[in-house]
């Protein structure tokens, strides 16, 4: 719940200029990288308890997710990058994230763009285009379109742009990446956690079950005595009334001022609930960036060993009941 935050870093020139304002989320870069194409294999099952980060780094260098993870004592397993319009797939990112036995994960931003034109087609050479980089990958993605739009922050949400508009482009795009041939991708449809005049009830941008893979939810922290069920449990009930696919927390932070208690909170909160997994949003400004706080590393630490003791194994088998229940 960021209220247009990420709108400050939109035009980020750099990977020095967009550190020195990451206290927007969301912050991308435009640049290139290519490599060879092999074939694609498919996702081993899942692990019921993902760890994902986002860091400020990224897509630029792996650096920043090699040192949260080596100071949480945990390795990710899904790492982020926030992608501009006309921005190609980053494949290096993504290998690296690979490397690393993480998958990547995609915030597409529909910046200064019709998305009217998306669902007609106007932007296909430029999405056909990316739908073949990612599926030269061979390796699972997660590609999440045009996240909290239920919220009135960004130009492809609530009061600039109609659920049914949102919902005809992010069905174009779905089916024009599946007839491209890019079967590895996981497609995560976010909102932002409901509340406010700012933020509307999520059912009028929902696309369809055969369009999602993955719910995720967007969440921050920023009111002292807030706790997870305030925070996201009116959301997840109406996620959980429009489907039955594994449920993300895709996005959430604390601010500093919020206390560290919070981490703790945060992930108790998503395994009661039975989640598939937690986004943490390490970017230092309206939130807490925990590679500055020993404290806050070792409640961190703390919070997702506990976490990781629910998951279930990797390389078993997920049951429709448990995949349901998630």
């Amino acid at each position: 719940m960021k209220y247009g935050l990420r709108a400050l870093a939109i035009n980020a020139i750099g990977l020095a200029a967009a550190v020195s304002i990451a206290v927007a989320a969301g912050i991308h870069f435009e640049h290139q990288k290519g490599g060879v194409p092999h074939p694609y294999t498919p996702a081993p099952p899942p692990l019921l308890s993902y760890l994902g980060v986002y860091e400020p780094a990224s897509p630029d260098s792996y650096s920043g997710v090699e040192t949260f993870s080596r100071l949480i004592g945990h390795r990710p397993q899904i790492t982020v990058y926030y992608s501009s319009w006309w921005e190609p797939f980053q494949l290096a990112f993504a290998r690296a994230a690979n490397a690393h036995h993480a998958i990547p994960m995609v915030q597409i931003e529909p910046r200064g763009i019709s998305l009217a034109a998306t669902a007609a087609g106007q932007y296909d050479s430029y999405l056909g285009a990316y739908a073949r980089a990612v599926r030269s990958f061979g390796q699972p993605v997660i590609l999440a379109f045009g996240h909290e739009m239920n919220a009135d922050w960004y130009s492809w949400g609530y009061r600039h742009t109609s659920p049914s508009v949102f919902v005809a482009a992010w069905r174009h795009i779905h089916n024009l990446f599946t007839a491209e041939g890019a079967g590895n991708v996981r497609w995560l449809w976010t909102v932002n956690v409901v509340g406010g005049p700012r933020v509307k009830a999520i059912r009028a941008w929902w696309p369809g079950a055969s369009y999602v893979t993955w719910a995720g939810i967007d969440g921050h922290y920023f009111q002292p005595g807030i706790r997870f069920p305030q925070l996201f449990g009116a959301t997840l009930a109406q996620t959980r009334k429009l489907t039955r696919d594994p449920l993300l927390i895709a996005e959430a932070g604390i601010a500093p001022f919020v206390g560290i208690t919070k981490i703790t909170d945060l992930f108790a909160g998503a395994q009661a609930q039975g989640l598939l997994g937690v986004v943490w949003f390490d970017v230092k400004g309206h939130n807490l960036r925990i590679e500055t706080d020993p404290a806050a590393i070792a409640v961190f630490e703390q919070a997702v060993g506990r976490y990781f003791k629910s998951a279930i194994p990797a390389g078993r088998p997920v049951t429709n009941t448990e995949g349901a229940r998630r």
